[in-house]
């Protein structure tokens, strides 16, 4: 069972780099305006976001999965940090879809958000961090 959380950890933490930077780059992409930038930008969001982002949340759903059918969901079925743990997770699988919606905005330059907006949406995954780490750690 330790490999299958090592793996699920492991996987998580790969997944949350590419929730970091991907709105990062999002930001600079959008304060860009020469032609040269910005299919820069296009290549380094898609390479991440299909290379290491999607993997690292497929990775971190199926072993999440793995741990929550061998032993946590008899275990914890009626804890709310659980509850709360999957809520946020949820969460953050629809912020990556969302995150890909406008990753296909810059591909096909329809951005209509402002490098502000960006700055702000790159702090959404870290709340849901650190809701997740207080509920599997500190289980309120």
């Amino acid at each position: 069972m330790h490999w299958i959380e090592a793996l699920h950890i492991s996987f998580m933490v790969t997944w949350f780099a590419g929730l970091f930077y991907l709105p990062r780059l999002f930001v600079y992409h959008a304060m860009s305006d020469d032609t040269i930038s910005l299919e820069r930008f296009k290549i380094m969001e898609r390479k991440l976001y299909y290379g290491i982002m999607t993997p690292g949340m497929i990775f971190t759903v199926i072993f999440g999965l793995w741990m929550l059918y061998d032993y946590a969901w008899e275990a914890y079925a009626d804890s709310s940090w659980l509850q709360v743990k999957l809520v946020s997770v949820a969460f953050l699988i629809a912020y990556h879809i969302h995150c890909g919606k406008l990753l296909k905005d810059f591909k096909h330059n329809r951005n209509t958000h402002s490098h502000v907006f960006y700055r702000w949406y790159n702090e959404i995954p870290v709340v849901f961090l650190f809701v997740i780490i207080i509920m599997v750690v500190v289980k309120p």
